[in-house]
C-alpha cells in the first residue's frame, strides 16, 4: 500500500514545552559563557601585547596592536568595556616602556603621548560602537521584515485555502441545485410532454412526432444535467478511490463532450488523506476541461502511474496546445491547478507536445507504508 505521511500536528504537550524551555536556557547559558570567554580573551590580549611591548624595547611601538583588544571589547560587551580596555591599553604601554628603560625629560611628554594614544582608542571605540549599533539595527529590521513576510505568506496561503474551500462549497451547492432542482423540473416537464404526446398519438395528430422529439431532447438535457451535478457534487473522494474516480471522469467526458477520453493506470493507488485524492482528481478534471474547451482536443489520455516513490498524474491531449505566455499568465485554471498541487506538496507543470497538444503533469512524492 502507498500512503502519504500524516501532516497533522498534535498540540504541544508538557514535554515539548519543557524541551523548548530547556533549549532556550542552554542557548542563554552558551551566550553568557561565550561572553565570559571573550572578556577573558580581551584581558589576555592586553597582557600579551604589553609583554611584547616590554620585550621589543622602546625602539619599536606596539600601540597599533592594542586596537585588537579594544575592538574586541566593544564587540563582546559594549562601549563602556571598550573605554576600560582603552585605558588599560595605554597603561600597559606606559608600564612596558618604563620597564624597558624609557626616560622622558618632561612628564608632559609622557602625558601628551598617553593622551594622543587614549584619544585615538576612544575615537575607535566610538566609531566601532556606532558601526555595530547600525549593524544590529539592520539585523533587527531584517528579522522583523522576515517575520512580517512569513506572516504575510502564511496569511496569503490561509486565504487561498479558504477561497478553495468556499469554491468547493459553492460547487457542491450548485450541483445540489442542479440535481434536486433543475433535474427534477426537467423530469416533470418530460412527463407532461409524454402525456401530451400520448394524447396526440391517440388522435393520430401530426404534432405527435414533434412532441416525441421534444421529449427526447428533454431526456438528453436531464442526462447532461445529472452528469454535471454528479461532477459538482464530488466534494471529497475516499483515499482508495482516485482510480475509479478518474475512470468515471473519462467516461463522463466521453458522454458529455463526445471526445475520445481514456484512463490508464498500472496499479491501484491508495493515498493517506482523502483531501489529497480530491485535489488530484480536481487537477485532472481541470486539465480535461481545459483540453476540451480551450484546446478543442478530440483525444484525451489520463494516466496514473507510480514509480520510485513518486505518483505521476498525466493528462495528455491532441488539442491546439498552450496559449501564448501573455494569456497563459491570466489563466485561472492553470493557477488553481498549480495551487492545488502546492497544497499537497506536489510539483505541477504544463508542457507543449512536439506533435501538438498539451501534457499536464502532477508529480506527488509518496512514502510507502510499513503495513
Amino acid at each position: 500500500m502507498i500512503s502519504l505521511p500524516d501532516r497533522s500536528r498534535a498540540p504541544a504537550g508538557r514535554f515539548e514545552v519543557w524541551r523548548e524551555s530547556f533549549w532556550r536556557k542552554v542557548i542563554a547559558q552558551s551566550d553568557r559563557r561565550l561572553r565570559h570567554i571573550l572578556i577573558a580573551t580581551t584581558f589576555a590580549m592586553v597582557a600579551v601585547i604589553g609583554v611584547a611591548d616590554f620585550l621589543t624595547g622602546i625602539q619599536l611601538s606596539m600601540l597599533v596592536f592594542y586596537f585588537l583588544p579594544v575592538c574586541l571589547a566593544v564587540a563582546a560587551v559594549g562601549r563602556g568595556f571598550g573605554v576600560l580596555i582603552a585605558f588599560l591599553s595605554v597603561a600597559s604601554w606606559l608600564i612596558g616602556d618604563y620597564a624597558a628603560g624609557a626616560h622622558y625629560a618632561n612628564l608632559l611628554i609622557t602625558g601628551w603621548n598617553a593622551l594622543i594614544a587614549l584619544g585615538t582608542y576612544l575615537i575607535v571605540v566610538w566609531l566601532f560602537a556606532i558601526v555595530l549599533g547600525l549593524h544590529r539595527k539592520m539585523e533587527e529590521r531584517v528579522r522583523q521584515r522576515t517575520i512580517a513576510l512569513t506572516e504575510e505568506i502564511m496569511e496569503r496561503e490561509r486565504l487561498e485555502k479558504a477561497v478553495l474551500e468556499i469554491g468547493e462549497r459553492e460547487r457542491h451547492s450548485i450541483g445540489r441545485d442542479l440535481h434536486d432542482g433543475l433535474s427534477q423540473h426537467l423530469t416533470g416537464t418530460a412527463l407532461v410532454a409524454q402525456a401530451v404526446g400520448a394524447r396526440l398519438a391517440a388522435r393520430d395528430a401530426p404534432e405527435a412526432e414533434e412532441v416525441r422529439r421534444i421529449v427526447g431532447l428533454i431526456e438528453q438535457g436531464i442526462e447532461e444535467t445529472r452528469s454535471l451535478a454528479k461532477g459538482l457534487l464530488l466534494a471529497e473522494i475516499d483515499r482508495d478511490g482516485l482510480g475509479p474516480a478518474l475512470q468515471e471522469l473519462a467516461t463522463a467526458t466521453r458522454s458529455q463532450f463526445r471526445v475520445d477520453c481514456v484512463f490508464q493506470s498500472d496499479r491501484d493507488v491508495s493515498l493517506g488523506e482523502s483531501s489529497t485524492v480530491t485535489h488530484c482528481y480536481h487537477i485532472a478534471q481541470e486539465a480535461v476541461r481545459n483540453a476540451v474547451r480551450h484546446g478543442k482536443a478530440r483525444r484525451i489520455s489520463i494516466r496514473l502511474t507510480e514509480q520510485d516513490g513518486t505518483l505521476t498524474l498525466a493528462v495528455r491531449d491532441n488539442g491546439a496546445g498552450l496559449p501564448p505566455l501573455s494569456a497563459r499568465g491570466r489563466g485561472l485554471g492553470l493557477r488553481i491547478m498549480a495551487h492545488r498541487a502546492a497544497i499537497i506538496g506536489a510539483r505541477f507543470s504544463v508542457e507543449a507536445q512536439a506533435d501538438g497538444g498539451t501534457l499536464a503533469l502532477c508529480e506527488l512524492p509518496l512514502v510507502r507504508s510499513s503495513l
